[in-house]
């Protein structure tokens, strides 16, 4: 028998992204993310299909997160082409449940990652559409694993990530309960890589421009929950580890956003590493599974930190482009001299935006993150609902035979006030726990205080139509940084420098995928000063705009801050900022300065020093 998780996830179309949520899922549909199946011939022309192309983790990848983006939206021409690819998939099974696109003589060497990555996608497909036939296959899929793991060991990634197998065997295990899944499920931890033991003690501390599985930087963001889903089976804690692990890689190779380095292995904690956007995307998931497994809210401010600032750092506003590696202090996105690139095994595009900067898997992968996101608004509890993550949704459900709907409306994280709207058909008695994000400095439910960090709990009998007003209190706040530099918080949101920016695009051919607008690459160069430090003067003038079209736009933001700040000596070295400025001395009189949300800014500084 499994452990069940604390909160499970609503499936079936019963949460409905809203407000400015709805309007950014809108964006991802009509940019790259819903026209990647058009454009890019590893797509288009993919193996999974019939085609000559990829026939391994993109189409997996990119279907994990344009099947939830289509229904989600409800937008039946994208809920038509998923079917496509989904059907094309299925009618490809071989008849012993192998699944991914290759001969019989080449199982051996080809890499189970894809395999394991495509159960994921159909398990989440069957819960999104009621396909039926998703069951069986995923049963006659994972059959055939059993056999194939006794006389081939996992290897290369599908043993760096084998965890992430768990998620649709156990998923299949609670509608069709057999003990040879669970045996399968030992197994493969017995073949897989004991991330456990990585950090018991942890020895990767110090950055190596060395390309390694362990210290891979997206393998790490997707172990992150390898404790939490082993606790399914053997018990213990189910967060352990996650804090365990974090702890370590915060320490090592914290960024200011809330994430860690990694270009593509963890680099330390200089904020001009370095993170590639997958392990973005793919922390967020872990946090995700995290906050349902464990009902934890810290997972919940985990999770709000990477979606609310580094996950649209790394996107272009209206989400045509993207980078491979992000900076936290990223004055310019240009070419990288090919003897002087700063990123650990990476190349010297992996900070332009563009169609598969340095490599392909983020163009894939990327477009998880908002989709999944919007699915973990609301999570369904033992006794009742759970408002897990602070986003515009709705969710209807069913409890004790009634039917119920709580809906939120919030401009949050850039404003501070929630509003629920709780509608039932008749009287039924349940709990709404309210998650009150810990970047609040205070917070309010119905004028009582609630904890910041916790779920404050409403359990009553609900009738009719009920409204829940949340308060929350947002304070400016320098948060301490290595090499004695600070950041700059206001609730949720991470703030840098404004820095005027100049797009050039780059419209070429290479390797058969064209570069055309608008899913072509762009260098960006400064048109403002950056160098600047933080000055004594700590009072901060917050100014809030109308959200516009693009919410992470960085020339219409939601908001913005004056701060006092100071000219520093601060170089530029090889097409990047030098790591600290020469000199902490003011090299003018300190001036307001215009800062905006992190994730509003494609060029930024970020991490700055008191100027002396």
């Amino acid at each position: 028998m499994l452990n069940p998780s604390k909160f499970q996830f609503f499936t079936h179309g019963e949460i409905k992204p809203e407000g400015w949520l709805r309007r950014q899922l809108r964006i991802q549909a009509d940019g790259l993310s819903g026209n990647l199946d058009k454009v890019w011939p590893d797509v288009r022309d993919s193996q999974w299909i019939g085609g000559n192309r990829d026939g391994w983790e993109r189409v997996p990848y990119w279907l994990d997160g344009f099947i939830p983006l289509a229904y989600l939206l409800e937008d039946e021409d994208l809920i038509g082409r998923a079917k496509k690819y989904v059907n094309g998939i299925l009618e490809r099974q071989c008849e012993d449940g192998w699944l991914c696109p290759c001969s019989y003589d080449e199982r051996r060497n080809y890499d189970l990652w894809s395999g394991i990555l495509i159960a994921k996608v159909l398990a989440m497909y069957a819960d999104l559409s009621g396909d039926e036939r998703i069951e069986e296959v995923l049963y006659r899929f994972f059959d055939n694993m059993r056999v194939f793991t006794r006389h081939t060991t996992i290897d290369n990634w599908a043993a760096t990530r084998w965890f992430e197998t768990l998620i649709p065997l156990f998923w299949l295990y609670e509608r069709r309960p057999e003990d040879w899944m669970l045996r399968l499920a030992y197994r493969l931890e017995q073949q897989g890589y004991d991330y456990d033991k990585l950090f018991a003690p942890y020895l990767d501390q110090e950055p190596r421009r060395v390309w390694t599985y362990s210290t891979h930087v997206v393998n790490l963001a997707m172990a992150i929950k390898q404790g939490a889903l082993v606790w399914r089976m053997h018990g213990g804690s189910p967060d352990e580890f996650a804090h365990r692990m974090l702890d370590n890689l915060f320490k090592y190779h914290g960024m200011a956003v809330g994430h860690f380095t990694g270009d593509e292995c963890v680099m330390g904690d200089s904020p001009v590493q370095g993170s590639e956007l997958c392990s973005v995307v793919e922390a967020m998931y872990s946090y995700e599974q995290l906050l349902s497994i464990s009902g934890d809210p810290l997972w919940g401010d985990y999770l709000e930190r990477l979606a609310f600032n580094a996950l649209p750092a790394t996107i272009s506003a209206d989400m045509w482009t993207h980078q491979y590696d992000q900076q936290t202090n990223q004055v310019r996105c240009a070419r990288l001299p090919e003897d002087h690139v700063i990123f650990g095994t990476n190349g010297p595009e992996s900070h332009l935006f563009g169609l598969e900067p340095n490599f392909g898997c983020c163009t894939a992968n990327f477009n998880q993150g908002w989709p999944k996101f919007a699915l973990s608004a609301f999570m369904r509890a033992e006794d009742g609902i759970v408002s897990t993550a602070l986003i515009p949704a709705s969710v209807t459900t069913e409890i004790g035979g009634h039917r119920v709907t709580c809906r939120l409306e919030t401009e949050y994280p850039f404003r501070d006030r929630l509003t629920y709207t709780v509608t039932t058909d008749a009287p039924v008695d349940f709990a709404l726990k309210l998650r009150i994000p810990a970047a609040a400095a205070a917070a309010t439910v119905d004028g009582q205080t609630a904890a910041p960090g916790s779920f404050f709990e409403l359990r009553r009998t609900w009738s009719g139509e009920t409204k829940v007003e949340v308060q929350l209190r947002f304070e400016c706040r320098l948060a301490e940084r290595p090499r004695d530099m600070k950041v700059l918080w206001r609730g949720p949101l991470l703030y840098s420098v404004a820095i005027k920016e100049h797009w050039e695009m780059l419209e070429y051919t290479r390797a058969d995928v064209e570069r055309r607008f608008p899913y072509c690459d762009y260098e960006i160069y400064p048109e403002s000063e950056w160098n600047y430090g933080f000055t004594d003067d700590e009072n901060f003038a917050v100014t809030e705009h109308a959200i516009g079209e693009y919410p992470f736009s960085g020339t219409e933001p939601p908001m913005e801050i004056s701060a006092r700040l100071a000219p520093v000596d601060w170089p530029e070295e090889y097409g990047v900022a030098a790591r600290e400025p020469r000199s902490r001395k003011a090299i003018g009189e300190a001036r307001p300065v215009r800062m905006i949300p992190y994730g509003c800014a494609r060029l930024r500084m970020t991490e700055m020093p008191t100027v002396e």
